[in-house]
């Protein structure tokens, strides 16, 4: 039987390449159909790449920061030797091939057959004969049936969580012990600040001398961040107005809601979202793209509402499509699910592609304003800084108010000043008088 070649596949939306992160088994290790080999990063995300054949790992093509094109050697798998089948019975390769006819192939994870599990399981490894046996660590990985008695299994230990494939990245080019860190994040999760305190804790002797450059190589989703934001600048002509706002009803009615439906809790960018849906809905013109080689600007029949999300890896823009069809809860209930779930580097590429405007609060940072770059090829994004007490008139007194600077990035070719003052004016008036909004659903 011929070794069987897995080459890196298609990881859809237009992506080409992608760098090796983490190898989840090594040369050696017997794997099932759709396990887990190995972790890689895109331009768009983390994503785990299921094996589509079964047998023992002759090679690995690639070591973990290096880039690899898709239809390239990934790994090479060599069939495992196997005794005859009984007459009538059909052979291991025959029940595979079968198998893979019914669904398992080069695929993602999650489109498989689902033979290969991803839970987290220590892997063993058989010494030489007399030798006692060795825990490897842990791996994302499905047990191996068959290979060796229940009996000598271990018990899993309980080991340190560290969910980012970045943090660990982390930690292991700089020397750092995860295991003997204690994460701060939810459940004991560490956390890349963890892994940083840690490394401000070591001694001078281990850290770069002073004077010494850093080379950070542009790569992965860092690289994609930098060319989308250099081909806004080329392309769009952007224009940024603002206009300061008493976001006190707003913060007055988010309480209200919370209370009514404590189980339901609702975010102020929550709030902000579905004033966003309302503005869009009203202003057509902000939620388009234009097309410069057909020379036309497309309005978009769906509302895909992308939230600015600050993680580990970067800037990224996950995406909630079809906002105008959500309540002010499914809103939320998106927002919170999708923001976890960017920052875990666990969203697949077509969650952080397809939006058509996008929210971006950057009042977490601390700062009351900002010029933000528009995510191509979108045509608009809307920024709030953070909201704080200031002296504002009310109905001719002065009185301290919940202040906050809302801004409007647009691109003047889908529209003039007057349709974006329209826009930001009927945002602000929402978030000043929450009221209007209900009139204007």
């Amino acid at each position: 039987m011929t070794d069987q070649i897995f080459a890196l596949p298609d990881l859809g939306e237009g992506l080409t390449e992608a760098e090796i992160v983490e190898w989840r088994v090594a040369v050696g290790d017997t794997v099932e159909v759709d396990q887990i080999v190995v972790e890689v990063e895109t331009a768009k995300a983390i994503v785990d790449v299921p094996c589509p054949y079964a047998g023992r790992v002759a090679a690995l093509h690639g070591a973990p920061g290096q880039r690899r094109p898709v239809g390239q050697p990934l790994v090479t798998i060599e069939p495992l030797v196997t005794s005859e089948p009984l007459a009538g019975e059909p052979s291991e390769h025959a029940v595979y091939r079968e198998e893979e006819r019914a669904g398992s192939g080069n695929v993602l994870i999650g489109y498989g057959t689902g033979h290969g599990g991803s839970s987290r399981r220590r892997r063993r490894v058989l010494p030489a004969s007399g030798s006692a046996p060795v825990l490897a660590a842990p791996v994302l990985a499905a047990p191996v049936v068959g290979t060796e008695p229940a009996a000598l299994v271990p018990p899993v230990e309980t080991v340190t969580r560290v969910i980012s494939p970045l943090v660990r990245r982390l930690a292991r080019d700089h020397g750092v012990d995860v295991a003997a860190l204690r994460g701060t994040g939810p459940g004991g999760i560490v956390r890349r600040a963890d892994v940083e305190t840690a490394l401000v804790s070591t001694t001078p002797a281990e850290q770069p001398a002073s004077g010494t450059d850093v080379v950070i190589p542009l790569t992965g989703a860092r690289r994609a961040i930098a060319d989308k934001l250099s081909r806004s600048r080329r392309e769009i002509p952007e224009v940024t107005i603002w206009v300061d706002v008493d976001a006190t009803g707003l913060l007055d009615t988010r309480a209200a809601i919370n209370a009514a439906r404590p189980d339901q809790p609702v975010s102020v960018l929550a709030l902000l979202a579905r004033i966003c849906v309302n503005a869009l809905q009203r202003y057509p013109a902000l939620n388009s793209r234009v097309d410069s080689e057909r020379g036309e600007i497309i309005q978009s029949g769906r509302i895909n509402l992308g939230i600015a999300t600050q993680t580990d890896r970067g800037l990224v823009v996950p995406v909630i499509h079809d906002a105008q069809h959500l309540t002010t809860f499914d809103l939320a209930a998106a927002l919170a699910e999708t923001t976890a779930q960017a920052r875990a580097g666990r969203l697949p590429p077509a969650r952080l592609t397809g939006g058509t405007f996008t929210l971006n609060n950057y009042g977490v940072f601390g700062v009351d304003g900002s010029t933000p770059i528009i995510n191509h090829p979108e045509a608009a994004l809307l920024g709030i800084g953070r909201i704080v007490d200031k002296p504002w008139v009310v109905d001719g007194q002065l009185a301290v108010r919940k202040v906050a600077g809302v801004s409007l990035t647009f691109d003047h070719r889908v529209c003039d000043g007057g349709t974006a003052g329209g826009f930001l004016r009927h945002v602000a008036d929402c978030i000043e008088q929450p009221a209007l909004l209900i009139a204007h659903v």
